[in-house]
C-alpha cells in the first residue's frame, strides 16, 4: 500500500515537472489541478495514516516536493506568458502616432495676485513668513493688544475649535508678526500672505474664508514717514507709476496712530465710477504704527525700537484686477472661471 502511494506521487511530480502550459487558460488549469482548494494531492497527504513510522518522513518530503515543484512552475511560467504578452501589446504599439494633448492647468486667480504682490515687497528687502491656520487665542488676539475684554474683538466674528475657548481659525495673519516678533530680534521685514477666516454672511462681496498680504517692519527709527513711501512704492508698483494715494485716519487695536489707504482710480470709465462709488478713490489696505504695547507683549524694547504694519486683502486686488463681480467665483472650483486665466502669467 506504501509503495502504491509513493509511486503515484513519484508521477505526479513528473507530470508537474514536463507539464508547459500555453496560455492563460492551460495555466489556470495548471493551478486548479495541482495548486487549488481540491488540488489532487490533498488526498494522497491523508494516506499518511497508511504509511508506517518509520517511512512517514519520508512521505512528508515527498508531499513538499510536489507542492514546491508545482507552485515553482506556476509562477515560472506565470512570468513567462505575462513577458509574451508584454511584447506582443508592444508589437502592436504604432510609435508613429501622434500623442494625446496633455492638458495645462492654469494658476488660481488668487495666487496670481498673491504672487504679484509678494514679488513687489521682496524687491525692497521683505522676506515671506508663513504660519499655522489653527491660532492660540493670545497669538491671534492678546499679543495683537486686543484681551478677552477688549471691544475690538467684536470687529471679528471668530470660529473657535469644537469644545475649545483657546484654539481658533485666525481671524487675520496678524499672528505671524506676534511669532516672528517672539521668535527673533529687529530688525524684521517681512509679509505674511495666507488664508483667514471669519464668520460672516457668504454674499458677493464677502465670504467666510479669504487671503490676506500684512507686513511688519521693526527696526531703530522707523517712522510714519518710512510707511507712507513704502505703501507709495507698492501702490506704484501694483497701479502704476502714476497713482495717487491717500491716509485716512482709522482705528486698529495693534497699531497707533492707524491709517486706512487709497489710491485714485478717477471717475473717467463707469467701471471705476461703480468701484469707487462715485468717489474716484478705492481703499485697498489698513496701516498704521505698531502699538508700542504690541513690541512688548512680544518680547521688544518699545523705547528702543518702533515699526509700522499693513494689511490688505487680496481678493479685493483680485476683483478688481481682473473685474470679477463675485467674490464667491474664488471659491467655487468651477473650471470654466479657472480656465479664464490660462494665459496669465
Amino acid at each position: 500500500m506504501a509503495t502504491e502511494i509513493f509511486d503515484k506521487l513519484n508521477v505526479i511530480i513528473d507530470e508537474i515537472e514536463s507539464a508547459q502550459p500555453a496560455n492563460s487558460q492551460d495555466l489556470e488549469s495548471f493551478r486548479i489541478k495541482y495548486l487549488g482548494t481540491k488540488n489532487i494531492l490533498k488526498p494522497l497527504s491523508g494516506e499518511i495514516r497508511n504509511i508506517p513510522n518509520e517511512k512517514r518522513r519520508d512521505f512528508g518530503l515527498l508531499i513538499n516536493k510536489a507542492k514546491q515543484a508545482a507552485e515553482q512552475k506556476f509562477e515560472s511560467i506565470k512570468v513567462a506568458l505575462s513577458s509574451a504578452q508584454d511584447e506582443e501589446a508592444a508589437s502592436k504599439l504604432d510609435l508613429t502616432a501622434p500623442g494625446e494633448p496633455v492638458e495645462l492647468g492654469s494658476r488660481h486667480p488668487i495666487a496670481l495676485t498673491m504672487n504679484r504682490i509678494i514679488k513687489i515687497f521682496e524687491r525692497i528687502g521683505f522676506v515671506v513668513a508663513e504660519e499655522r491656520e489653527i491660532e492660540d487665542d493670545w497669538h491671534n488676539f492678546t499679543a495683537m493688544n486686543t484681551p478677552e475684554d477688549h471691544p475690538a474683538r467684536d470687529m471679528q466674528d471668530t470660529f473657535y475649535l469644537k469644545d475649545s475657548t483657546t484654539m481658533l481659525l485666525r481671524t487675520h495673519t496678524s499672528p505671524v508678526q506676534a511669532r516672528v516678533m517672539t521668535s527673533q530680534k529687529p530688525p524684521i521685514r517681512i509679509i505674511a500672505p495666507g488664508r483667514v477666516y471669519r464668520n460672516e454672511t457668504v454674499s458677493a462681496r464677502s465670504h467666510c474664508q479669504f487671503h490676506q498680504v500684512e507686513g511688519l517692519y521693526v527696526d531703530k527709527n522707523v517712522s510714519f514717514a518710512d510707511m507712507k513711501q513704502t505703501l507709495l512704492y507698492f501702490a506704484r508698483e501694483m497701479f502704476g507709476p502714476d497713482v495717487k494715494i491717500r491716509l485716512r485716519p482709522s482705528f486698529f487695536p495693534f497699531t497707533e496712530p492707524s491709517a486706512e489707504m487709497d489710491v485714485y482710480l478717477g471717475t473717467a470709465t463707469e467701471k471705476d465710477y461703480r468701484l469707487t462709488k462715485g468717489t474716484g478713490w478705492l481703499e485697498i489696505l489698513g496701516c498704521g504704527m505698531v502699538d508700542p504695547k504690541v513690541l512688548e507683549n512680544c518680547g521688544i524694547d518699545s523705547d528702543e525700537y518702533t515699526g509700522f504694519a499693513f494689511g490688505m486683502g487680496i481678493e479685493r486686488q483680485a476683483l478688481r484686477l481682473y473685474d470679477i463681480a463675485d467674490i464667491r467665483s474664488f471659491f467655487e472650483n468651477d473650471i470654466r472661471f479657472l480656465k479664464q486665466f490660462s494665459s496669465v502669467m
